[in-house]
């Protein structure tokens, strides 16, 4: 949905609707979270949404700087994680109670669960607009070494929608497609 308008149908709104489905919990990096570095200044900043976030699950948000939950309208819940990226999964795994974990993002955190090889699938959503300078999301990761395999590639006017699948290994160190 681009400004006030009601927002589009069709393959881009189904790729949208389909990151949401299944969700049991967030992780996101601080950086997704707001524009504060270093220590928390205070309470104040909730977050870039207001007071009913996107989320409607547990969002763990990995700092290194301590703070307390905050629990927003809508279902949400911030929780701040600085014991690490094992640490926020298996405490979102936990509150996701068999549902799917979304990592949101930015870069630095995504590329940190790939080299750890903890993420499972995921979508990039490739738009044909110049956006500058930032973080490379796959700079000094080999995706196929680690796996990743193209399962699908949809494109659109407005973007060009891959799903990368991790293949999962058997115990004897054969990898297949499963």
């Amino acid at each position: 949905m681009f400004g006030s308008g009601d927002g589009t149908t069709g393959i881009d709104n189904d790729f949208a609707a389909r990151g949401f489905a299944g969700i049991g919990a967030w992780i996101i990096g601080r950086n997704m979270f707001g524009p504060i570095r270093g220590p928390w200044p205070d309470d104040t900043w909730k977050g870039w949404w207001g007071d009913t976030p996107p989320y409607h699950t547990p969002v763990f948000v990995l700092t290194h700087h301590p703070r307390a939950s905050i629990t927003m309208d809508g279902g949400t819940t911030f929780h701040f994680v600085t014991d690490g990226i094992h640490d926020a999964l298996q405490r979102a795994t936990e509150a996701a109670n068999g549902r799917d974990v979304r990592l949101g993002g930015g870069v630095a955190t995504i590329r940190q669960y790939l080299r750890a090889g903890l993420v499972d699938e995921m979508h990039l959503a490739i738009s044909p607009t110049l956006l500058g300078s930032g973080e490379h999301l796959f700079a000094g990761i080999d995706a196929a070494k680690l796996g990743y395999r193209c399962t699908e590639h949809v494109p659109t006017p407005d973007a060009t929608h891959v799903v990368l699948t991790r293949r999962k290994r058997h115990r004897r160190g054969s990898d297949c497609s499963e």
